[in-house]
């Protein structure tokens, strides 16, 4: 799993070769994984494209109305991740919209119903680090440097801005999204091409910062049944360094900087409460400049980047 992270379509040969093992026993796992529904590699074109930013809104309903709303939420192709919160009253959900929306726009998208009790809505800065940059999310045992970096793809320079995908373009990207380690001989029978124009074409589309790959994985399927959102508050000075310095945890999976009265928001993983507690009091401790955090237990997770959870599985979102 951390190698799909660092190399999400490498072959299954030069994965058994960066971590020691056969590859007939990487594809065998791999399959098992995803049929179970524990795992799923998406492709994700960058929100950027559209002109989009990510949003994270916090909605506070009344617990028999929740159920409802989580659903409406999660049929929304411009919401991308929505997770219940323990207690029964509160969702937290990611929502791709321009700066633009903000003001009126945003909340038109979001149900409007009496069942919402409260609603708080803050934009998403900066995230730190990158899903192939090495940091393993708290799954288990991790890969070692020399290993990351025979996996790892040479870094380039990202453009300012990232190239529209053109109309030909849309049952490739379609099709990764379902499965972002399907063949190239399989894309090109979905897309018409050939073999070498969709691999040129995958190239130029991740060269542009158009398309990247994203890891979907259900924890709690792996042991790590207690996930939570950490709100953290710190001062400006110290930002950058704070949101990196977390971002090495290996309980964490994602570090992001956040409008709002709380400047960070990291999702932490963990096995129990007892685990939790120790990243509390033993790492999240060791930090410097925090003024304030606050713990929200996430309870149910709903949907993903490019998965939606149902009956303990992850399935395509289309």
């Amino acid at each position: 799993m951390h190698a799909l992270q660092v190399a999400p379509r490498a072959s299954f040969r030069h994965i058994a070769e960066a971590i020691g093992v056969g590859e007939q026993t990487v594809a065998r796992r791999y399959r098992a994984l995803r049929r179970d529904g524990v795992l799923r590699v998406v492709g994700v074109v960058n929100p950027r494209v559209y002109g989009e930013c990510q949003w994270i809104v916090r909605v506070r309903a009344k617990p028999a109305d929740l159920p409802r709303l989580a659903e409406a939420l999660v049929r929304r192709p411009d919401v991308t991740h929505v997770n219940t919160l323990s207690g029964g009253t509160e969702l937290v959900c990611a929502v791709r919209a321009p700066i633009g929306d903000a003001a009126d726009g945003l909340l038109h998208r979001l149900p409007r119903t009496s069942a919402v009790l409260d609603m708080r809505i803050e934009l998403v800065l900066n995230v730190f680090g990158s899903p192939t940059g090495g940091y393993w999310t708290g799954y288990g045992q991790a890969l070692a440097p020399d290993q990351i970096a025979r996996l790892r793809p040479l870094e380039r320079a990202r453009p300012d801005q990232p190239a529209a995908p053109t109309a030909d373009d849309r049952a490739l990207l379609d099709a990764l999204a379902d499965d972002g380690r399907i063949t190239d001989s399989a894309l090109a029978t979905l897309t018409g091409w050939s073999p070498a124009r969709v691999k040129r074409r995958l190239a130029a589309l991740a060269a542009s910062d158009t398309l990247t790959y994203d890891l979907d994985v259900l924890p709690e399927r792996l042991g790590f049944t207690l996930n939570a959102m950490i709100w953290i508050s710190t001062t400006p000075l110290h930002l950058a360094s704070v949101g990196e310095q977390i971002t090495r945890h290996d309980e964490v999976a994602s570090v992001a900087a956040v409008s709002g009265p709380a400047n960070l928001m990291a999702v932490v993983i963990c096995y129990d409460e007892r685990h939790l507690y120790r990243y509390l009091a033993e790492q999240l401790a060791t930090v410097d400049h925090i003024q304030a955090f606050d713990v929200s237990i996430r309870s149910r997770r709903l949907k993903q980047v490019g998965s939606l959870v149902s009956h303990g599985r992850l399935i395509g979102a289309g």
